[in-house]
């Protein structure tokens, strides 16, 4: 996409806006980002210090999660592996447009993170819905965090005690939500409460190491499977035609990278949009090869009665699905702190954007509103996941949501800056951009609109 001439809105420092209150909401980073001053970032490009291969780790780290857990039953869901790879691949163009779009923002905008290139392409009211929107979806996405430890705790200790899964278990200290509680306390709420995050680079890579080695497993479980599995239903079509709609949710949290590639972006040796359309381009396409790994190899193994979190559906006595199990609690252990932090972080930024106080004047109260917000964050999340037992449930709400990043968000911002372009004459590369933007939009809006409310009035009311 060719840049304009014309300004991008600036509107963004309504609610006596400053500089210093922003520094707060520019946490929202890839944990491997070097980042520089945003001053030095209009002096030239070459600045940054991620290469476009580093680039490529970077989003591939950010795209890649627990999420593959859910990727076989959506493929269920969406009836069978033809309809599940099908949609991926079409949802894989709109998800790789948005990161280009994205990145053309922020180099118009100079702006280094996804809220703050909302702000100032689209105006305050867009502005203050994505925060607002990526504090929710942090807090979901905490929520299924928790479920599943709690996941995997049950099966690893149905292995010690050596007790038949479906009877269920008889002591206290075996109960599910006691393990739950256990494990928050004592490891994810100590590493929740410090201003910075200092391991955030050792969790990324863990993350990666596990997400892989899961996805390992479930492959080779396919092609040999066990004996004792006996035969399953493999469905080949979809048992309605708004069934497909179902499997949105799971697709959009499982790639959902958008609101770390800003950063990644701009830390780049040479932040040019055509060289990130291609680091983009490739990372998606090795997250497609994991998630279509992982998704065509557990639904064929388990058919139809595919569990929500497909690990829960191998016995709880085998050890290589043991030790994926194990991966899976590391990396959530460690991505829980990083997913509140950035919640935090955006709602800090909007608590002293409304009250006009900059963080200098703050720093007194800074502390106690943090250990406030971190403690009722971390309670509210675990009461809900002792509750809500079922990951679907959850993903099927912020997968909705991110739906908004992936498209709603990045479609305005393309409509924004085109419109904000001073031109004579409209081309029809302009004319076919702005279409693109209000399709983006359209889009996202009907997935997070269907999935939402399939969500609320369907499986949460259940």
């Amino acid at each position: 996409m060719a840049q304009g001439t014309g300004s991008i809105n600036s509107d963004y420092k309504d609610w006596e806006w400053s500089d210093d209150a922003g520094e707060r909401a520019r946490l929202l980073q890839s944990p491997s980002v070097e980042t520089v001053p945003k001053s030095a970032e209009s002096q030239g490009n070459g600045l940054g210090a991620t290469s476009a291969l580093g680039a490529v780790f970077i989003v591939v780290n950010a795209a890649l999660g627990a999420g593959l857990l859910n990727f076989p039953a959506a493929f269920s869901m969406a009836g069978g592996v033809a309809a599940g790879v099908t949609l991926q691949m079409c949802m894989l163009i709109f998800i790789i447009g948005g990161l280009v779009i994205l990145a053309y923002c922020s180099q118009a905008s100079n702006e280094r993170t996804y809220q703050e290139v909302v702000w100032a392409v689209c105006g305050k009211v867009p502005g203050v819905l994505c925060e607002v929107a990526i504090a929710v979806y942090t807090f979901g996405t905490c929520i299924a965090f928790l479920i599943i430890i709690g996941d995997q705790e049950d099966k690893i200790i149905a292995a010690l005690v050596k007790e038949p899964e479906e009877a269920g278990s008889s002591h206290w200290y075996t109960d599910r939500k006691f393990t739950i509680s256990i494990t928050a306390f004592l490891l994810i709420l100590p590493l929740s409460i410090p201003k910075e995050i200092g391991f955030q680079k050792y969790a990324s890579s863990l993350s990666v190491i596990g997400t892989w080695y899961v996805t390992a497993v479930i492959i080779i479980k396919y092609i040999w499977p066990d004996k004792e599995l006996v035969p399953v239903e493999i469905p080949t079509s979809p048992s309605t035609w708004t069934a497909v709609f179902n499997a949105m949710p799971t697709i959009c949290f499982g790639f959902q990278c958008h609101m770390s590639s800003v950063p990644v972006f701009n830390s780049m040796k040479q932040p040019e949009v055509k060289t990130w359309g291609a680091v983009v381009t490739v990372a998606m396409v090795i997250a497609l090869f994991v998630y279509t790994g992982t998704g065509v190899c557990g639904f064929l193994t388990f058919g139809a009665a595919v569990d929500q979190d497909v690990l829960m559906s191998y016995p709880s006595n085998d050890i290589p699905v043991a030790l994926a199990r194990a991966f899976i609690i590391l990396c959530v252990l460690t991505s829980y702190p990083i997913l509140h932090f950035c919640g935090r972080a955006v709602l800090e930024g909007l608590w002293l954007r409304y009250t006009g106080v900059t963080v200098e004047e703050d720093v007194v109260r800074e502390r106690r509103r943090r250990l406030l917000q971190t403690i009722s964050w971390f309670l509210l999340t675990l009461l809900l996941a002792l509750f809500i037992p079922d990951i679907g449930k959850v993903i099927s709400v912020i997968g909705g949501l991110a739906a908004c990043f992936i498209f709603v968000f990045p479609g305005l911002c393309l409509i924004q800056a085109k419109l904000s372009e001073i031109q004579e004459t409209r081309a029809i590369s302009w004319w076919a951009q702005v279409s693109y933007g209000v399709f983006m939009v359209t889009l996202g809006a009907f997935i997070f609109g269907q999935t939402t409310a399939n969500a609320i009035f369907l499986d949460l009311t259940a």
